[in-house]
């Protein structure tokens, strides 16, 4: 039985340019495809494949939330990140949320088919380059810790703080989230106060910094 693949880029050129690869592996089938966090979550419901290749930064809701959420809602469906982030950060915050495998986005495709196939058996994988990177990084972080937005915020925060950040009125985020207005002003305080932030524009650039959005 073939490996069913959920593709999930914010560029189609990436997606298109994978699946064409993935399609000429016999025991893999790619089965969709998705351009946000918000459309990957839906289709992973919808279509149960066995691995998600996530991207991290996509608009609406990141790789980072949606793994979450991927996961929580089928503990069945793998992801494996594929992302231009080599920071260590966001490989802890993907595996926090529950992701099997990391690899960056210059990586030969041979190493991406190696990723599936360790992941369908159950097992971890992260690149060596992110091995490398993460150990260099652990050795100056042993004596301090770091704090990031997500630690700093709660999912639902982050996920507001997000779509705050790329645009969206406070009518638009409550529709999008399913919850009231006035909710919404509620966890923008909440955020405000947390990061000792207290404008849009630097939330914003905030959010843009910790990866949770790009510009």
């Amino acid at each position: 039985m073939s490996i069913r693949i959920l593709l999930a880029d914010d560029h189609k050129i990436i997606r298109e340019g994978i699946r064409a690869l993935l399609e000429k592996q016999s025991d893999i089938a790619v089965i969709g495809e998705a351009d946000d966090g918000r459309t990957t979550v839906k289709l992973s419901q919808e279509l149960s494949p066995d691995i998600v290749i996530m991207d991290i930064s996509m608009p609406d809701m990141n790789g980072i939330e949606a793994a979450r959420q991927v996961i929580s809602q089928d503990s069945r469906v793998k992801v494996i990140a594929l992302s231009i982030h080599s920071d260590n950060r966001f490989v802890i915050e993907m595996l926090n949320a529950g992701a099997s495998g990391y690899l960056l986005k210059d990586c030969a495709f041979e190493e991406l088919a190696i990723a599936i196939r360790t992941v369908r058996s159950n097992r971890s994988y992260l690149s060596p380059a992110i091995t490398d990177i993460m150990l260099n990084d652990y050795r100056h972080m042993l004596s301090k810790e770091t704090l990031s937005v997500f630690s700093l915020l709660t999912a639902r925060e982050r996920e507001v703080l997000q779509l705050i950040a790329e645009g969206k009125t406070t009518k638009d985020i409550a529709a999008a989230l399913s919850v009231s207005v006035k909710t919404i002003e509620t966890y923008r305080q909440q955020i405000m106060e947390k990061l000792d932030i207290h404008s849009i524009a630097k939330l914003t650039k905030y959010a843009i910094k910790e990866g949770l959005t790009t510009l």
